[in-house]
């Protein structure tokens, strides 16, 4: 190899590597806080209303096939406290036993209801269409989207009707978004699962979000949304992001184009969901709705910089620096400076690197195995990607639930 590309992988890359990791681990540090504020005291105190009258919300979960979650869904929504609600089902052309549980809790619990689904319309995808539907059916002036892998904590609606009530520099919540704490069992879902909150933590800055409705600080996560039936309207509903498969972006940024602020904040202490049960599945829902997010010509390279410098090229550098050591101490010649500092400036970009998904293990109970692993979960996760890219340049879509929808 010749010299000047020698001496830049060693002398130049590692500080390239330590740059990046410490931009994402700063941002993660100082982000971390304003997502978990979901309980603050203080912000609860400060909005809680005058009178003691309940909230009233309807809670809207699109269902296909989910006949080994709606139950524990359903049920855990009708422990809520402290709210009136509603619980509305629609069962989205389910081929297993959906409806008949479904109709069952009907017959234990008159706040439970549920609307059949109808053949999709051209140009929708099924989960807007089935919200789009539901919230048509909705009573009541709070709107709780939901997904039905997720489970609520008796206290969380009341929390999420205080949390929204909140206000920022940018005005008030029309959209507020809680992520459910991440269930995981194999190793696929540990590695994975928790990107949602690397990425998110690491490279959105969130006060600049809670100050601005510009569509760029569109984020959340389509598991849970809460709004009101005015800024639902206002958005224009889930007929803005009919034929999207992303509305975790998707439906924020319809809020925020319509002169909204949405928000964005840690949920762990309101909700759970497991979202897929085996590899192929967390494979397969990732790969679903990759080109709405990173998966496209705009983004696609620069998170591969940012993601990939930061997390695999320490690692690739250090491997280099030692190799020349080697290869120095085998000759007989001195180790030069540029080599001990390119193993030194690699093993810190290393180091930094792990402060975010260790941090996230502690603070948001994730998997411990899953951080250890990271740089894995960096390089799985820019394949599938890539994978995503591959497809959509090929025309061709991930089926999801049985259709393409």
């Amino acid at each position: 190899m010749i010299a000047w590309l020698q001496w830049f992988i060693i002398a130049v890359l590692p500080f390239v590597s330590l740059a990046l990791v410490a931009l994402a681990a700063g941002m993660f540090v100082s982000n971390l806080s304003l997502f978990m504020d979901g309980e603050s005291a203080e912000a609860i105190k400060a909005t809680e209303p005058n009178d003691d009258s309940p909230s009233r919300v309807s809670v809207l979960i699109p269902a296909r096939n989910e006949e080994g979650s709606i139950r524990a869904c359903v049920e855990s929504i009708l422990r809520s406290v402290q709210v009136t609600l509603e619980v509305i089902v629609l069962d989205d052309g389910s081929t297993d036993q959906t409806g008949s549980i479904v109709r069952e809790l009907m017959q234990q619990d008159q706040r439970v209801k549920l609307i059949e689904g109808i053949d999709l319309p051209k140009g929708w995808n099924g989960k807007q269409h089935a919200c789009y539907r539901l919230a048509q059916h909705a009573e009541f002036k709070h709107l709780l989207f939901l997904d039905a892998d997720v489970r609520l904590e008796p206290t969380a609606i009341i929390g999420l009707c205080r949390r929204r009530r909140v206000q920022h520099e940018g005005g008030d919540i029309g959209l507020l978004s809680a992520f459910p704490r991440q269930v995981t069992g194999t190793l696929a879902e540990k590695l994975l699962i928790p990107m949602m909150h690397f990425i998110l933590l690491s490279y959105l800055p969130f006060a600049r979000m809670r100050g601005s409705h510009h569509p760029a600080y569109a984020s959340g996560c389509g598991q849970l949304f809460f709004t009101t039936q005015d800024a639902y309207q206002a958005a224009g509903t889930h007929a803005a992001i009919r034929s999207s498969r992303h509305d975790g972006l998707k439906l924020p940024k319809a809020f925020r184009e319509n002169g909204m602020l949405t928000d964005c904040v840690d949920g762990s202490q309101w909700a759970s969901c497991r979202m897929y049960t085996t590899t192929g599945e967390v494979v397969q829902g990732l790969l679903k709705n990759a080109h709405e997010g990173i998966a496209n010509a705009r983004l696609l390279i620069p998170f591969t910089i940012l993601l990939g410098g930061a997390n695999l090229l320490p690692w690739i550098t250090l491997a280099f620096a030692f190799s020349k050591r080697s290869s120095l101490v085998a000759e007989g010649l001195p180790v030069s400076t540029s080599v001990v500092i390119g193993i030194l400036v690699s093993t810190i970009a290393i180091l930094v690197s792990y402060v975010p998904r260790l941090t996230a293990a502690i603070r948001l109970r994730q998997s411990i195995v899953g951080s250890i692993l990271h740089p894995i979960a960096i390089l799985g996760f820019l394949l599938i990607q890539w994978w995503a890219y591959a497809n959509h340049l090929r025309g061709r879509q991930v089926t999801w639930r049985g259709r393409l929808g």
